[in-house]
């Protein structure tokens, strides 16, 4: 059994698991800088919260499908560290395919308390934002994924280069404080997970 995930750019990534595909998070066209306009094709598609950034479902092309290979939970948390009051709500979401967890955060914007973290679980791979100012900064980030130990960290949500927001922190600064021989550069923008597949921080290329 193997899950592939094909990072598109900011929170957006392709979840192919028994030849069907979810999208979550997709941009809105011309919205992030230096990323290309997003043409999906999926037969699912999870947006975390209502911000165009993250809900632009218009450029998923959805085939419908009587039923879907992987189960989903989700929960509520704040997008913010104001409970809420200053950007609403965010959803975050783990996929069970075939017993390999995937959780995407969204635009977590706080430290998890042990109710989330409970409700997480133990964790395959954790995609985690980590560019502050929006979400969780890079020293944040850090603690969650301590926190949450998963096998595979994917950072999003940051300004790498010509990509991103102005405003966000840069993947390095991330990555940085991790062990230099955790730390897998892809010249590529998909990793494949099985049962096999090593720890490390993962830094797609889009």
């Amino acid at each position: 059994m193997e899950v592939k995930l094909t990072y598109h750019g900011h929170a957006c990534f392709t979840l192919e698991y028994e030849g069907k595909k979810a999208v979550i998070d997709p941009y809105a066209w011309g919205m992030v800088p230096g990323q290309a306009d997003l043409h999906l094709t999926a037969n699912a598609v999870y947006c975390s919260h209502g911000h165009a950034d993250h809900n632009f479902t218009q450029a998923v092309e959805l085939t419908v499908s009587p039923s879907l290979p992987w189960t989903v939970t989700e929960f509520e948390t704040p997008h913010d560290e104001c409970g809420g009051t200053k950007r609403g709500m965010n959803t975050v979401r783990i996929f069970d395919c075939g017993g390999i967890r995937i959780a995407h955060l969204g635009d977590l914007g706080h430290d998890l308390d042990d109710d989330d973290i409970e409700e997480l679980g133990q964790l395959d791979v954790v995609l985690i934002p980590i560019g502050g100012t929006y979400t969780l900064d890079p020293t944040e980030a850090k603690a969650v994924a301590d926190a949450l130990n998963p096998r595979i960290i994917v950072p999003m949500h940051y300004r790498r280069g010509s990509m991103g927001f102005d405003v966000l922190r840069t993947v390095e600064e991330f990555t940085a404080q991790y062990p230099a021989a955790s730390v897998k550069e892809y010249d590529c923008s998909t990793l494949t997970v099985d049962e096999t597949t090593p720890g490390q921080v993962a830094v797609l290329r889009v």
